[in-house]
C-alpha cells in the first residue's frame, strides 16, 4: 500500500549541498521527506535490526561494495523503471534480479586518482595504478587504511583487470613503497604530498576538487604543489566508485521511492551532484559546470567499464590478500 505524500530516506550522503535537491523534489511533487542520516555500515545494521518493521523507503549509500552487500543481504527491493534504466549505464547499476528489476542504481561517480610531488616525480612515473608498486617509488607512497571501502573497491577492480595472483603481488609492492603506515583520510594523503612527507598518494577526486574550490588560500596552495593523474588512460581507464540509491526491501511508499530515484537521475539533480558535491554525473549525456572537475581532466577522462557489482564480489578475496601482505 502506498501512502500519498511521504518518503522516508536513510542516507549516508551527509553533504549539506544535497539539501537543495531534497527541497526541489518536495517542491515539484508535494512529497514530504523524512530523513535519517548515518554512515553506510550504520544504515545496513539498522535495516537488518528493523526487518519488516522498517519505515525506510529509500536507501542512499556511498560505495559500490556496500550497495552490493546490501543487495546480497536482501535489504533492497528490485524495481523496474524505464527512466532509470535509460539514464544509468548498465555497468553502474546492479545486475538484473530474477524478477527483471534492478536492486540499486549508481547515481554519481568519484574517480580514484593519483597525486604526486611535482618536484620529485613526473606524470609518467605514476600514470597507472600498477606503477604505484614500482621500486622507483620506494618510501614515497601515502595511503589511508587498506580496508577502507574506497581502497577495497579499487583493489576489487584490480582483481578484475589483473587477476588475483598479480593483484596480490601488486599489493605487496604498495606495502614495500609506503612512506608511513596507512592513516588518516584522503585529504590527509593529499596534504602529505604537498608537505613533502609523501611523494605519491591515492585519493578520491572530490576531495581534491574541494581543496581546489576552497576559499582558504592554504587549501589552494596545497593543490598548486601537486600533480594529478587519472591513471590507466592508455589501458582500461581510471577506477570509479559510485554513490547510489535503492528502494528498501519493506518500503511502504514504493511509488514515491521510485519517483525520487528517477528524480536523482534527472539532469537537474545530476548537475547538482557535480556542482554541489564535486562528483561526476552517473546519468548519460549530462553536462555540468564544475570548474575544478574540468580543470582536473580537461573536461573528460576514460573510466573503467567493468560491472561495478563485481567490485563487491571481490571484497572478501581482497581482505584476505591485505592480511597476507601486511597492508593495514
Amino acid at each position: 500500500m502506498t501512502q500519498d505524500k511521504v518518503l522516508n530516506i536513510y542516507s549516508a550522503r551527509h553533504y549539506p549541498t544535497d539539501e537543495v535537491m531534497y527541497s526541489e523534489f518536495t517542491k515539484s511533487t508535494g512529497i514530504k521527506i523524512n530523513r535519517v542520516d548515518a554512515d553506510d555500515a550504520g544504515i545496513l545494521a539498522r535495516l537488518k535490526a528493523e526487518g519488516s518493521a522498517s519505515p525506510a523507503d529509500v536507501i542512499l549509500l556511498v560505495d559500490a561494495a556496500r550497495l552490493w552487500r546490501a543487495e546480497v543481504d536482501g535489504l533492497f527491493l528490485p524495481v523496474k523503471s524505464a527512466r532509470l534504466e535509460e539514464a544509468i549505464p548498465a555497468n553502474l547499476r546492479a545486475k538484473p534480479a530474477d524478477n527483471g528489476g534492478t536492486a540499486w542504481f549508481g547515481l554519481s561517480t568519484r574517480a580514484r586518482v593519483i597525486v604526486y610531488d611535482k618536484m620529485k616525480f613526473s606524470k609518467t612515473d605514476v600514470d597507472s595504478y600498477e606503477k604505484l608498486a614500482n621500486v622507483k617509488l620506494k618510501g614515497s607512497l601515502c595511503v589511508r587504511s587498506g580496508s577502507h571501502p574506497y581502497n577495497l573497491s579499487l583493489m576489487g577492480a584490480m582483481i578484475e583487470h589483473l587477476g588475483a595472483q598479480k593483484t596480490e603481488v601488486w599489493l605487496k609492492g604498495l606495502v614495500d613503497n609506503m612512506a608511513r603506515s596507512p592513516k588518516g583520510g584522503d585529504t590527509d594523503q593529499i596534504k602529505g604530498v604537498a608537505s613533502g612527507e609523501c611523494g605519491v598518494a591515492l585519493t578520491n577526486s572530490y576531495y581534491l576538487a574541494r581543496l581546489m574550490r576552497s576559499a582558504k588560500p592554504e587549501d589552494r596552495a596545497v593543490t598548486e604543489k601537486i600533480g594529478i593523474v587519472f591513471p590507466n588512460q592508455s589501458s582500461w581507464g581510471t577506477h570509479v566508485n559510485v554513490a547510489g540509491g535503492a528502494v528498501a526491501r519493506y518500503a511502504k511508499n514504493t511509488d514515491n521511492a521510485v519517483k525520487f530515484l528517477e528524480y536523482l537521475a534527472s539532469p537537474s539533480a545530476q548537475n547538482h551532484f557535480a556542482n554541489g558535491n564535486n562528483e561526476w554525473p552517473a546519468a548519460k549525456g549530462v553536462s555540468f559546470d564544475n570548474p575544478a572537475l574540468k580543470a582536473m581532466t580537461g573536461g573528460s577522462f576514460k573510466s573503467e567499464l567493468i560491472p561495478i557489482s563485481a567490485v563487491g564480489m571481490n571484497q572478501v578475496k581482497v581482505q584476505q590478500m591485505l592480511d597476507r601482505v601486511g597492508f593495514k
